[in-house]
């Protein structure tokens, strides 16, 4: 009978992800030199990330798609990949005003694994199925599965579910030719090769894999009406800092002083969007929200129209 281990040792020694790399006597350099190490391997994140591009950029027009119709989104992972899902999805309401159901992070082991390691909650296959049906993943919507092995059980699983159920299903792996990838309907393998400490994708591939999910998120947003020119107009000012943001990005946007800003925020309830629209147009703020909802929030559109009716 051949042994499951003897056959995942083979399996890994096959991965970029698990190979020892050129630092083989780290434990012989100084601090110094220990510093130097991990910025050069850190250097190489970005062009790895770069050479997938175009699947970042098929992937975006597909969830855009998506979310355009009512879908939502779901990133799903196990360990530092889960967190990652878990970390970018939670940022969206407060930085994009979107609703917290829009995009929602699912991590193998639940919401304990976000802080602690859950025993063999990876190895799951049935969590991962369990997860898909749970959330009603269906065909309006995307599945994120992330893994930089590429191999994870449970996201593996979880894809083959959620396209089954003719969801568009996106893998975010680091090694060429995954599982996940061969799974899914866009393939986002960002190979960082060998980490620092070898086996270590808490490091490069955690880096790659924030900065695929920032696109995928990011990118999204400004597509679905969320970003004028550089500005995130749909912010929810939830803090003392975000609050300053929110009249310098009315003052930016619009040329307005200070206490103009401040004036026209608390006309809109504090919503950005609007009070650039109730500025530049001098319009009340039903009149903002009206144009505003004919044009799918889309601000640069409303400006226009705005414009055009005067």
């Amino acid at each position: 009978m051949a042994d499951p281990l003897a056959q995942l040792r083979e399996v890994l020694s096959g991965m970029q992800t698990e190979a020892v790399g050129a630092y083989g006597d780290l434990d012989t350099m100084s601090t110094a030199e220990l510093v130097g190490a991990m910025n050069r391997a850190n250097a190489e994140v970005p062009a790895a990330v770069a050479a997938c591009s175009d699947e970042i950029a098929a992937a975006v027009d597909g969830i855009v798609a998506r979310l355009r119709d009512g879908g939502r989104m779901f990133y799903i992972g196990a360990g530092t990949a889960g967190r990652m899902g878990v970390l970018d999805a939670s940022e969206l309401p407060p930085t994009f005003g979107v609703a917290p159901e829009l995009v929602s992070g699912i991590i193998a082991g639940g919401e304990p694994a976000i802080r602690s390691a859950i025993e063999n909650a990876e190895d799951d296959r049935e969590a991962g199925v369990t997860a898909v049906v749970e959330h009603g993943v269906s065909a309006g919507d995307v599945l994120v599965g992330v893994s930089a092995s590429g191999r994870t059980p449970y996201v593996l699983a979880a894809l083959e579910t959620a396209a089954d159920r003719g969801a568009l299903t996106i893998a975010v792996a680091n090694n060429p030719g995954s599982a996940i990838g061969a799974a899914s309907d866009i393939a986002i393998e960002a190979v960082v090769g060998p980490e620092l400490v070898s086996g270590s994708t808490r490091l490069n591939a955690g880096t790659a894999q924030k900065l695929v999910l920032n696109a995928l998120s990011t990118l999204s947003m400004i597509q679905l009406g969320k970003v004028y020119g550089a500005l995130m107009v749909d912010l929810r000012a939830t803090n003392e800092k975000l609050r300053a943001r929110s009249e310098r990005t009315v003052m930016a946007a619009t040329g307005a002083s200070a206490a103009d800003a401040t004036r026209v925020l608390r006309a809109a309830d504090g919503w950005v969007k609007a009070a650039i629209l109730m500025h530049e147009a001098s319009c009340s703020l039903p009149e903002a929200a009206r144009l505003l909802e004919d044009h799918s929030g889309d601000l640069r559109a409303a400006l226009a129209a705005a414009a055009a009716g005067r």
